[in-house]
């Protein structure tokens, strides 16, 4: 693996925060055309060269950047039915208008080992403490072309601001199922330890069959699969738990199987990308049984290892020595789920690091995507998998994000990165990588880049094809 050039050719530019980029053919037409959604609620594909507005969200999305500017709530999801050139179906995930709630906790939270109570809180009084409400819908685009909400999936209430995910829907060519792929629910290292508990819809990756028609009216806005009625919880399965943060899954075709990419978002130390092949996933009907029978052992689950695990690493707590050092020292924050999930544990397929003293890697921030290339046109990247990070550490005045990749060995062990140079001047202003999309095939891959990680600062966003 070595290094490999490429150019960023843009095709749109002056659009807000971009969280999904994907390809479709809308029904009647015989171009793949490039679909893009703001995270304010806003989405638009690329028609004969122009941007042209195909749904206009934002009345029933949540006001963002309230606190600050920075937000990770908002339009999060888009995912077109495998069948939407026939059947005009597809799927939206985002946080709902006026859905803001109290939120969950008065202060930061950090794990002290050496207080019991930091270790175990618990969610408590959940309709009354909260952040906000996430909806999964279902449109369909109507016959004059207008889209229209058919039905709603899932509505679920998230603790805290964060972590809610980000190109949290696509469908899986495997099971042809819709995948869901949220977050913790936000804070930092977990607070509730919401990830490892099977019955919290929070920390997994949930596969939803569409193709079963169940509507329910005035669904429950619930945080448990066990809260759901019946006919939706007949809809879901669970595919893998330990989840922190998502940037979406991530399917690559090899000989008559699937491989499956998630990229987990670190806490302090480490971003990490897993890949798996095998798994079985385990219907919600059967996960709430297993619980009221008080057993544990479900075989067949993915685990990241979060909160335990953050990577590659036991989840450390990371305090400064003293003010003349710039050493750190760094306490195991829950010891006992780290060794707990030692053996059950997914290990990373790749881990880059937020210090890193190797020379020819980088230093990262925050994972912001990931897909599997299948292209021919960059030859050296070709069945790799590519990896944005929004902003690499330590360059001197520039603020600019790294494309990176790695490929999946065969022999299990773990795999290195390189870095993708680019060849784009961005001048002085700042180039966060925001997200990574892909067309149809995996052919092509898009760029989106922000000049700001606020989303109160508008219009700051260009979309790059990332070209040979």
């Amino acid at each position: 693996m070595g290094d490999v050039k490429v150019g960023l050719r843009p095709i749109v530019s002056n659009i807000n925060l971009p969280t999904v980029m994907k390809t479709t053919f809308l029904p009647g037409d015989s171009v793949e055309r490039l679909f893009i959604a703001t995270q304010l609620g806003e989405i638009f594909y690329i028609g004969n060269g122009e941007i042209r507005t195909f749904l206009d969200l934002r009345p029933r999305v949540l006001k963002l950047g309230a606190s600050g500017g920075y937000d990770e709530r908002g339009l999060l999801g888009l995912a077109f039915h495998p069948y939407f050139y026939h059947n005009g179906l597809f799927y939206l995930h985002y946080s709902v208008a006026d859905s803001q709630g109290p939120g969950t906790l008065s202060e930061p939270f950090k794990p002290n080992p050496c207080e019991p109570n930091t270790l175990n809180l618990k969610w408590e009084d959940r309709e009354n403490h909260y952040d906000h409400i996430d909806t999964v819908e279902e449109w369909a685009l109507q016959s004059n072309g207008t889209p229209q909400i058919r039905r709603t999936l899932l509505k679920f209430r998230r603790p805290f601001l964060n972590h809610n995910g980000v190109n949290s829907l696509n469908f899986s060519p495997e099971t042809g199922k819709l995948v869901l792929t949220t977050g913790d629910g936000g804070s930092g290292y977990d607070p509730f330890n919401l990830s490892q508990n099977n019955l919290e819809i929070a920390g997994k990756i949930v596969e939803i069959d569409v193709g079963k028609n169940t509507i329910v009216d005035h669904l429950p806005v619930v945080t448990r699969f066990n809260e759901l009625p019946t006919t939706i919880q007949e809809t879901l399965t669970v595919i893998a738990k330990g989840v922190r943060n998502i940037t979406g899954i991530s399917y690559q075709s090899l000989s008559n199987q699937f491989i499956k990419y998630v990229g987990n978002v670190g806490q302090d130390m480490v971003e990490s990308i897993y890949s798996f092949i095998q798994y079985k996933p385990i219907p919600v009907i059967q996960l709430i049984q297993a619980n009221m029978n008080a057993e544990s052992n479900l075989d067949g689950f993915i685990n990241f290892g979060w909160r335990g695990w953050e990577g590659n690493f036991p989840t450390s707590i990371i305090n400064a020595c003293n003010e003349t050092s710039n050493l750190e020292e760094k306490a195991i924050a829950y010891y006992n789920e780290s060794v707990e999930l030692s053996a059950s544990r997914l290990q990373p397929l790749t881990c880059y690091y937020h210090k890193d003293p190797r020379t020819n890697k980088f230093e990262g921030t925050a994972l912001t995507g990931v897909q599997a290339y299948m292209g021919n046109e960059i030859t050296s990247l070709s069945g790799s998998v590519v990896f944005t990070d929004l902003a690499r550490k330590g360059t001197q005045g520039e603020i600019k994000g790294v494309l990176a990749y790695t490929k999946v060995r065969h022999d299990g062990k773990q795999s290195d990165f390189s870095i993708i140079q680019t060849d784009y001047n961005f001048g002085s202003k700042p180039a966060y990588y925001v997200g990574l999309g892909t067309n149809l095939n995996q052919s092509k891959m898009y760029l989106g880049v922000y000049g700001s990680t606020k989303v109160t600062d508008y219009n700051q966003g260009t979309i790059f094809e990332i070209v040979p």
